[in-house]
């Protein structure tokens, strides 16, 4: 079995950004893009996501899923990580609370009538750490 794919510590920072962009596969087959928080833990990176978003039912639909992070100081220096959603129920808002503790935000409050939150874990299956300027 191969190693799990994994950040490099040259693009590390980009965990840290404010926002990310997350692409998942729309019903039609097209991909779907969406700008998330998210959160880092240890090496996982985690969504809190609501169920009454199409981003939802995409993955659950098709679990691929991709995120990429953009250094707004340096446009040449970005991070994608593709991979698999690992999605699970989060009734108690959990994850919520963590992410939007990050962000100094209420995810409730982001929520329609009768939403609820999911945790999604991003799988990685492959990690492309790119700075065009130092040539990688």
């Amino acid at each position: 079995m191969a190693a799990t794919p994994s950040v490099p510590a040259s693009h590390r920072d980009l965990l840290d950004a404010a926002t990310a962009v997350l692409a998942t596969i729309g019903p039609d087959g097209r991909p779907q893009l969406s700008a998330v928080w998210f959160l880092t833990e240890g090496d996982e990176i985690r969504l809190s996501l609501s169920t009454s978003r199409q981003k939802v039912r995409n993955l659950r639909a098709n679990p691929a899923i991709t995120l990429f992070i953009l250094d707004p100081a340096a446009p040449t220096r970005y991070l994608e990580v593709r991979g698999d959603a690992q999605v699970e129920d989060d009734p108690h808002y959990a994850l919520a609370d963590r992410v939007g503790r990050k962000y100094n935000a209420n995810l409730r409050d982001f929520d329609g009538e009768g939403a609820t939150r999911v945790a999604v874990t991003l799988r990685p299956t492959r990690v492309n750490a790119i700075d065009l300027l130092a040539g990688e």
